[in-house]
């Protein structure tokens, strides 16, 4: 199986706000990098939409490490808790319901795809792909013409 390790991240600017997300790839000498804006979204969504895109980018199963500097993306998916509000019909206990179950949902499905292990890493600390990915993401949220996240626009009316 190909061994691909993936650094991501995602801003928002206001949270919500104009948002971007930043992907690099890398596989031996090979090397991707991914990014695009969005207006009126969140952080978290930003974070998780980096994940998926990496993922679905790749053609085939994968041993898939990604790196990523958001504790509730490592935690949501390495403790299950996505899993779990899933099963619940997307409510993270009897009262409130789980925030973006549309994206929790597809990543769900990719990781079922490929082997995927999520690790944290401190943000702002020096990682070199995770700094990247910052910067492609930030450079993203700031662009004119930013796409539309419209399950979060939808939803939030």
């Amino acid at each position: 199986m190909t061994k691909i390790t993936i650094y991501t991240d995602g801003a928002a600017k206001g949270n919500p706000g104009n948002g971007g997300y930043g992907v690099v790839m890398m596989s031996g000498k090979h090397r991707k990098e991914l990014s695009a804006g969005f207006r009126n979204t969140t952080n978290n969504r930003m974070e998780i939409l980096a994940a998926i895109l990496g993922l679905e980018t790749l053609k085939s199963r994968c041993r898939v490490t990604i790196y990523t500097d958001s504790q509730l993306l490592c935690n949501s998916i390495n403790k299950g808790w996505a899993e779990r509000w899933k099963e619940k019909g997307w409510m993270r206990n009897k009262r409130d319901k789980a925030l973006n179950p549309d994206l929790w949902d597809r990543l769900l499905g990719l990781c079922g795809k490929h082997d995927v292990t999520f690790t944290w890493v401190r943000g702002h600390a020096g990682n070199s792909g995770n700094e990247r990915c910052d910067e492609l993401a930030t450079s993203a949220a700031q662009q004119k013409d930013l796409s539309v996240d419209e399950f979060y626009e939808n939803q939030s009316k």
